[in-house]
């Protein structure tokens, strides 16, 4: 592979190992449902299965399958068909998170901050994804992309907040019940953050593009 390839898949590369936390859980998860028993922290899940079941799947299609949309070469290729697996894969992920925040039993050391937190985050994560799908349908591609990502950075909160968790955990001790709800909603701002980030970037790379040729035209 060249190292032009490396680059390409650098991102995507980063974004698939992130999404391999949530997916180990939601394996767990899946596995717990089909074999294990029912206990006081799971109980929830075997009263109303499908859910759970619909959003862990559809978590993992969308999270998997839009880190590969970040790679220039096979966006080329696949964007358009990919898309339509993923609006949909999308929309049913947060569709269903958004339902077991209302419906299922808070599990022990959730509260209505953390509700309040996934309801924003879903809510949200459903709103961008249908501008990202009408920007679309009128050829606003720049449009289209930013509400996208936007819709994708939600969607990957999961692996962040695992990564805010495990490193206030080892550089300061546990997270139990405030400080937890608030590094969960920590991990949705920061990747919020970044997709605004990605989104201008293209514009900052303009702007400096603009400002280099004056002088270039009178080097």
């Amino acid at each position: 592979m060249t190292s032009s390839r490396r680059a390409d898949w650098l991102v995507p590369t980063a974004l698939i190992a992130l999404t391999l936390i949530p997916v180990a859980g939601g394996a767990i998860r899946l596995t717990d449902l089909t074999g294990g028993e029912v206990t006081p922290e799971n109980a929830r899940f075997f009263a109303s299965p499908v859910p759970v079941v619909l959003h862990i799947v559809t978590a993992v299609v969308f999270c998997l399958g839009g880190a590969v949309q970040f790679s220039p070469a096979f966006r080329g290729r696949n964007h358009r068909r990919l898309g339509r697996v993923l609006l949909p894969a999308g929309l049913l992920m947060a569709l269903t998170g958004l339902w077991m925040t209302l419906f299922y039993p808070y599990p022990e050391g959730d509260g209505d901050l953390l509700a309040a937190f996934r309801l924003v985050a879903g809510s949200t994560t459903v709103l961008a994804l249908v501008l990202g799908f009408r920007a679309i349908r009128r050829r606003d591609l720049a449009r289209h992309r930013a509400w996208m990502i936007r819709g994708y950075a939600l969607a990957q909160g999961a692996g962040t907040q695992a990564l805010v968790t495990i490193a206030w955990v080892v550089l300061v001790g546990p997270a139990t019940g405030s400080t937890r709800t608030l590094l969960l909603g920590l991990a949705w701002v920061i990747n919020a953050a970044v997709a605004e980030w990605v989104i201008g970037e293209p514009g900052r790379r303009r702007r400096a593009l603009y400002r280099t040729r004056p002088a270039e035209r009178t080097a």
